[in-house]
């Protein structure tokens, strides 16, 4: 069981009947049918990023849904997994806005590490079948969390790509804060508000302008 400040915000979340049903639905899925990521990385944004220590959201869809990819983090791959086209176009996008080149991995623990919350709206996904687990109760999940970390009062700056993160933006209400909206990085959709919107360089002036230790963007190979 993941142990620091999100420690009891879970605890308590695990005992409400949404959850309670969420998670009978959950087991029965692992049981019986192929589900990402596995059991033990489903809430790994909550390990590697505590509460106090968030500086970005970054708001995905949900996990990636082909073997090997998913691993807990919105749109991060293990090392040696080849990097999904969203995560590519991401690349492209950091590359144009902050010169970094492309590298050859995905994983994205460095970012988690300095406070980049990697959320996506619904954590688990049945094998090649994407948003499969929509509507099952992840969504209310995800709104809780979205709720916590808005009502803190340090600044942070969420990252909203697509329309599913996108619809959470009702949810941010903090003036503290900074909201950045975009397409989804997908290929279908990169290329109608997603490239050219310099999400990165606009969180680190944000981070700045409020005392804050901007985030290294560049990932080492």
């Amino acid at each position: 069981m993941i142990k620091n400040e999100w420690t009891s915000f879970l605890h308590e979340e695990f005992e409400k009947d949404y959850f309670k049903k969420l998670s009978k639905f959950i087991h029965e899925e692992y049981e019986h049918k192929k589900i990402y990521p596995v059991k033990e990385n489903v809430f790994a944004a909550f390990e590697n990023t505590d509460f106090s220590d968030v500086k970005v959201v970054i708001l995905g869809q949900d996990p990636y849904h082909q073997p090997h990819q998913a691993h807990g983090m919105c749109f991060s791959v293990q090392k040696g997994v080849k990097i999904p086209p969203s995560l590519l176009n991401i690349y492209k996008e950091l590359q144009n806005d902050l010169g970094y080149p492309i590298i050859n991995h995905g994983y994205l623990m460095s970012w988690a590490k300095q406070g980049v919350f990697l959320l996506n709206t619904i954590l688990t996904v049945e094998d090649s079948k994407p948003l499969s687990h929509k509507g099952k109760g992840w969504e209310i999940f995800t709104d809780e969390v979205i709720r916590k970390l808005n009502r803190r009062e340090k600044p942070m700056v969420f990252i909203l790509w697509g329309r599913n993160a996108r619809d959470k933006k009702v949810l941010i209400t903090n003036k503290n804060h900074l909201i950045l909206e975009a397409s989804h990085p997908s290929p279908l959709s990169a290329h109608t508000g997603f490239f050219g919107t310099k999400p990165f360089s606009k969180s680190n002036a944000f981070l700045s302008q409020n005392n804050q230790t901007p985030i290294m963007w560049k990932i080492e190979e």
